[in-house]
């Protein structure tokens, strides 16, 4: 089955974290498994086992990953190709094939049907707030761990709910309905977008031997984690080098003071 492109589909998004997290070779784009990748997981869920490593944090947002409009569609317009698919071949198996037109076998009845269930009877299909712009703007950033796939209020815990450290610059910690929504539906923040796999970007400014640059980085998480992160109000003298000598930053997920030239 997952060696099979009719039967199995690793996505794009999946190709690159497998090969991300297993240190597989990241110039192979295929989207079924082969024979390395399972013997690259058997080695991996061994060495979990063996060495003292830490667990993965779900949390964190380079675990999480937004799943567009486009990405839903796609997978209900998938599951309405396969039903028309199945409906061509029992036609095909009772009547003359010789005598019979390929208009007369396909019937887009199963994708019209699926679609109107995904924009009416959906978790995630609402109405749009159009009070005003800056309403339907807002409406258009916000994010939410419900609907297919994901959580469920009832089954949501505290630690999914609160505030990550990854959120910084990328999630709205303030904006977030209250009562049993509270931190399962939230907003982008001002300046983060999602890359094109799912996964919430915010922008930094490169720091070159002390001096802030007008170059603008825009890192996911996971990248964030190589690097050392500086406060946004952090005083800056009129050359754009740090005015102090020791400088709060972030680093993986912790606040410590730095020299800004390191």
């Amino acid at each position: 089955m997952f060696f099979s492109e009719d039967r199995y589909d690793l996505s794009e998004v999946g190709r690159v974290k497998l090969n991300s997290y297993l240190s597989l070779d990241k110039t192979n784009k295929s989207r079924i498994l082969s024979k390395s990748d399972i013997l690259a997981v058997a080695k991996k869920l061994f060495d979990m086992k063996t060495e003292s490593a830490g667990k993965d944090d779900i949390d964190h947002l380079g675990n999480r990953r937004v799943r567009s409009v486009g990405e839903l569609i796609e997978n209900q317009y998938r599951i309405g190709l396969v039903r028309m698919e199945r409906a061509i071949r029992e036609k095909m198996g009772t009547v003359d094939i010789e005598s019979i037109m390929p208009q007369d076998l396909v019937n887009s009845k199963p994708i019209q049907t699926v679609l109107k269930e995904f924009t009416g009877t959906s978790q995630l299909s609402q109405f749009m707030d159009q009070t005003n712009p800056l309403s339907e703007i807002t409406h258009k950033r916000r994010i939410s761990a419900l609907g297919p796939g994901g959580l469920t209020r009832e089954r949501a815990g505290f630690e999914v709910r609160d505030v990550h450290t990854t959120h910084y610059g990328r999630i709205c910690p303030i904006e977030t309905p209250e009562g049993s929504n509270i931190g399962l539906i939230n907003s982008l923040s001002s300046f983060a977008r999602i890359n094109q796999y799912g996964f919430i970007e915010t922008p930094y400014r490169k720091i070159v031997k002390g001096l802030v640059t007008d170059e603008v980085l825009y890192l996911n998480a996971d990248e964030e984690e190589n690097y050392t992160i500086a406060q946004a109000n952090s005083p800056i003298n009129e050359n754009g080098k740090f005015a102090e000598e020791q400088v709060s930053c972030r680093r993986r997920g912790d606040f410590i003071f730095c020299d800004p030239l390191k």
